[in-house]
């Protein structure tokens, strides 16, 4: 899987600016049993670079967009992360090796609940699931050095843009619900000010909303 990353990663100029992966996040997608965040039916294909449907209409996202986000954050090991879009937890578990605090909000009870169980017994002890609605972000653990959506909305959520640290990074995509969507990269700079950067073409499920 890994070695299928670098393959698609060294053909993603653009997207990487000319650079490779960060080793430590390919070090973390080697550590992270992917087949664990997958229903048992379809772990025979847990490490293609596919994404998988994961119940409730969401998916695992596949294992190259898992790194090139995370890539894409350029984190440090002190950072504190907030994800919106649990999911089954495999981003949460991959960020989980790299940065001392993960928050992941997860909208779907069920899916926020089986990912907090499976993250908790495989001993991601930085990682809190929260359930509720990602697009307000999660401003009693604010501000955060990176922010991570995996689930399409619209726009760029404002809430998630006044949670981010400065000097800190958002990594979303961006676009109509199940159609074209682009990953963008925003950056508050140290002044406070909005910098974005439209990245590759992507697909993922839209951003779902309480209200």
């Amino acid at each position: 899987m890994v070695r299928r990353i670098e393959l698609i990663a060294a053909e993603e100029g653009p997207a990487l600016q000319g650079k490779t992966i960060d080793p430590r996040i390919l070090d973390a997608l080697r550590l992270v049993p992917r087949h664990e965040f997958v229903p048992e039916g379809l772990r025979g294909e847990s490490y293609a670079d596919l994404p998988l449907p994961i119940g409730c209409g969401q998916t695992i996202s596949q294992p190259f967009i898992v790194a090139l986000m995370t890539h894409l954050l350029d984190l440090a090991p002190d950072s504190v992360v907030l994800e919106v879009g649990t999911g089954s937890g495999y981003q949460a578990a991959v960020l989980a090796q790299l940065v001392r605090q993960v928050h992941t909000i997860e909208i779907i009870p069920a899916l926020a609940a089986s990912a907090a169980h499976r993250l908790s017994s495989l001993g991601y002890a930085n990682v809190s699931v929260r359930q509720g609605d990602g697009y307000d972000g999660l401003e009693e653990a604010a501000p955060f050095d990176g922010i991570i959506v995996t689930a399409a909305p619209g726009h760029i959520p404002p809430p998630l843009f006044q949670q981010l640290k400065p000097g800190g990074r958002m990594v979303i995509p961006v676009g109509p619900r199940f159609w074209r969507q682009h990953l963008m990269v925003v950056e508050r700079d140290p002044e406070g000010q909005v910098r974005t950067r439209e990245l590759i073409p992507v697909r993922f499920v839209p951003l779902t909303r309480s209200r």
